[in-house]
């Protein structure tokens, strides 16, 4: 596994993906992982099915949500603590790396799944994506 997430990188990892993986995985960890890397995760999923989206965007959007279901990563997810660092830093490389498609509507789609779970979520708790 390398640690590099370039937007190259992160599309060797598209394979991986699929919608019914990424719910099921999300769904479990959501707790544990936090209120803003679920909202960037939903931010990028948002992005995944604009139809607007550039295919070089959804090509590093479903690299980056392949590498966050996938059970077999760099820092395996059962590590407390840091287990999940290395999803966080691919999902933040593909946030970055699109975030030209990220649209207010975007937003709004992400925040509304993430109160589903979360209840009302202040806007300083998602970070710089708000």
């Amino acid at each position: 596994m390398k640690n590099d997430f370039s937007s190259d990188n992160l599309t060797e990892y598209q394979q991986h993906y699929n919608e019914d993986g990424y719910w099921k995985k999300l769904g479990k960890i959501a707790r544990k992982v936090g209120v803003k890397m679920v909202y960037y995760s939903l931010v990028l999923y948002e992005v995944l099915v604009d139809k607007a989206t550039p295919a070089k965007y959804r090509a590093v959007i479903a690299g980056a949500l392949g590498y966050f279901i996938l059970p077999a990563d760099i820092l395996p997810d059962l590590i407390p603590a840091i287990g999940y660092a290395d999803d966080w830093a691919a999902l933040l490389a593909a946030v970055v790396y699109v975030s030209k498609a990220v649209t207010p509507e975007i937003k709004a789609k992400a925040k509304s799944r993430l109160t589903k779970w979360f209840g009302p979520v202040a806007d300083e708790e998602l970070g710089d994506l708000r």
